[in-house]
């Protein structure tokens, strides 16, 4: 567990590596320009986020009318446009990163925003039929709380839907990670692998979807 002192030290490291960032995240995301695109072809083996982003979304129905959380929202490049269409659905999104709540809140004017942590949500127990996150868990300081607050806010019976780094898929893109990426504090180890993870969510979900694209791993699962 860590300290407190500690854990704010790497919640500030964040918010400053995506402040530096703001003007480059979705590009880099989506391969908008050329060097984004070598970038995720040398060092990600070509990962796709988008098509990983459509998967992920396509478990939501359009005409979904339960409470969702997505955390963390990040700019919401992936979302916007599947929110739109979701007229039913009671939606909040929460990120640490003020600057990519100001980003989001560009794409979603009519949708609740907040400013928060994954690790301590301030939300009842039970009071979401989905929790999506995507591309945070390999970002949280504090993974154990950050699965333990997200599954404790899922109702029974609802649905996880997650994507993020997982570790030894890749060489090339682990030493990436460790070298840089979590230098710079736009990944905060320890990482999970395959394996560990697998563990992890078999004693709170149902795995019903679980994929690897490159080091990236996306999954679909149901709270016990």
């Amino acid at each position: 567990m860590l300290r407190w002192g500690e854990n704010m030290d790497k919640y500030n490291k964040i918010q400053s590596s995506y402040k530096r960032s703001k003007n480059i995240y979705d590009k880099t995301l989506t391969q908008g320009n050329f060097w984004s695109r070598l970038y995720i072809r040398l060092f990600w083996g070509g990962v796709d986020d988008v098509k990983i982003a459509e998967e992920l979304l396509s478990f939501i129905p359009d005409d979904f009318s339960g409470r969702l959380l997505d955390v963390p929202v990040g700019t919401a490049v992936f979302t916007h446009e599947k929110y739109k269409r979701m007229k039913n659905a009671d939606m909040i999104c929460l990120d640490y990163s003020e600057d990519m709540l100001e980003q989001a809140k560009k794409r979603l004017p009519d949708i609740g925003l907040i400013q928060g942590d994954v690790g301590s949500l301030g939300f009842e127990n039970e009071s979401f039929d989905t929790v999506l996150s995507m591309n945070g868990f390999h970002a949280f300081p504090d993974k154990e709380k950050a699965f333990s607050e997200t599954c404790r806010v899922l109702k029974k019976g609802g649905t996880f839907l997650c994507c993020f780094y997982i570790k030894g898929k890749s060489k090339i893109t682990d030493l990436l990670v460790k070298n840089i990426l979590s230098k710079k504090g736009w990944f905060t180890p320890p990482f999970d692998t395959e394996e560990s993870l697998k563990a992890r969510l078999e004693k709170m979900y149902d795995i019903k979807e679980f994929h690897i694209d490159g080091s990236m791993v996306y999954f679909y699962a149901v709270k016990k």
